[in-house]
Parts: structure tokens; C-alpha cells; sequence
């Protein structure tokens, strides 16, 4: 762990995916169908998943998260040459099964025993997070599963991040966001929740004008930043 202890938590919020989901599951479950290409389908799947929820929002042509998972997929098949409906068909439904990370369930009983409360808060759509949270096991751990769209923007718009304050009562400076994406940190840390980078995959840190409060690697290690024994 890098930086700063964090101090006075009462709830810690999630993003969903990528860090208690993998989106690179679907297309290693179909690594063998898929062939070489498999990690580079997966990797611009998610980069143009992320790029269109960005774009999307700057033109103020907002929908829901489902409907852009499958234009980026559309990209990413086509740049790929893999074009093929029953492929495109196959991921889309491991989408909706995402497999949890193994220190997302592990980390969740931990402060829900510590009597923090914890929430998911994603560009998800509600039906989407909802598939997630039971397919995962995380729901009976969860306080709130909570989705952009009543906003109608994605993060890190600052109304997105509201959402939480407004259903867990909390107030912003007593949150506990964590992310394993550097820009959403960044935009969490920038509404003023005490936030948690998970650097899973040893990213370099973004350069942006508000930085995370902690750097983790993993999950298993929040309950100690935050003084759980």
C-alpha cells in the first residue's frame, strides 16, 4: 500500500467492473474458439466500452450501459476480423455471469463485520449489476447496488457519484470509493470521497489533477488502511 491512511470511513463503495468483476472473462472462457486474438478482442471490447460511456456523455447522447457493451463489441469483433454472430452472442452472455475477483467477497464480509456499509456504484445498467451482484454472490453483502442511470450520465460525471451519498447517508468526505480504474479514482477522488486505487494490473498512475488517497494492489488490503485488524 501506498499513501495515506485513510480516517473517519462509515461505508466503502465499489466499482464493479474490474474491480469485483473481470471483463476479461468472457473472452478467456472462449480463448479456444476465439484463438489469438482473444486478448486483443478483450482488451478493445473494454477500451471502447469505456471510450464510447466518455464520449457519450461529452455529446449528451446518453444510453444505457448495455447498449454500449455491444457497440464496443461490434467494434472490437470487426477490427479483430471476427465478425460472427454466434461468437458475438456467446460473450455477450458471459457478460451478464462476470466471474468475481476471489478478494471481492473475502473483503466485502470483512467490513460489513467491521459494521461499515458497502455499495456497488457502476456505469452498470440496474439489470446488468443486478445478473452481476447474484451471479458474484455479493448481494447478501451489499448495502446498495447502485447504478448511473437515474442520473442519465456515467462517471466520472460528479452526479454519478452523488448517487451514493443521497442512498447511503453518508457524507462524501466518509466514503470509501474504490476503483481499479485509474480515471475513475481520479474523478471520485475529485468529488471528494477518500479513495482507494486498486492497482490490480500495476498501471502506471494517471496523469490527472486529483490523486487517490491509497494505492493498493489488491483488495485484501483495504480492511488494514482503514485500521481493521
Amino acid at each position: 500500500m501506498t499513501g495515506a491512511a485513510l480516517t473517519g470511513i462509515r461505508a466503502c463503495v465499489f466499482d464493479a467492473y474490474g474491480t469485483l468483476l473481470d471483463v476479461h472473462a468472457p473472452a478467456q472462457r472462449l480463448a479456444p474458439e476465439i484463438g489469438p486474438q482473444a486478448d486483443r478482442l478483450s482488451a478493445t471490447w473494454r477500451a471502447k466500452q469505456l471510450e464510447y460511456s466518455w464520449l457519450r456523455s461529452l455529446m449528451r447522447r446518453h444510453t444505457d450501459f448495455w447498449q454500449v457493451t455491444q457497440e464496443a463489441l461490434d467494434f472490437a469483433l470487426e477490427e479483430t476480423g471476427l465478425s460472427d454472430d454466434g461468437l458475438r452472442e456467446k460473450l455477450l452472455a458471459l457478460y451478464w455471469r462476470l466471474e468475481a475477483y476471489d478478494d471481492g467477497a473475502r473483503v466485502l464480509s470483512v467490513l460489513r463485520d467491521a459494521g461499515i456499509a458497502t455499495a456497488i456504484l457502476s456505469n452498470g445498467s440496474p439489470e446488468m449489476l443486478d445478473a452481476a451482484a447474484d451471479n458474484a454472490g455479493l448481494r447478501p453483502l451489499l448495502n446498495a447496488v447502485l447504478s448511473v442511470e437515474p442520473v442519465g450520465i456515467f462517471k466520472p460525471d460528479p452526479a454519478t457519484y452523488q448517487l451514493a451519498v443521497d442512498r447511503l447517508g453518508v457524507e462524501r468526505s466518509a466514503i470509501c470509493f474504490i476503483s481499479s480504474n485509474g480515471w475513475d479514482a481520479a474523478g471520485a477522488a475529485a468529488f471528494g470521497f477518500q479513495v482507494a486505487w486498486l492497482n490490480r494490473f500495476r498501471r502506471p498512475r494517471e496523469r490527472l489533477p486529483v490523486a487517490p488517497a491509497i494505492v493498493i494492489p489488491t483488495l485484501d488490503e483495504l480492511p488494514g488502511a482503514l485500521g481493521i485488524a
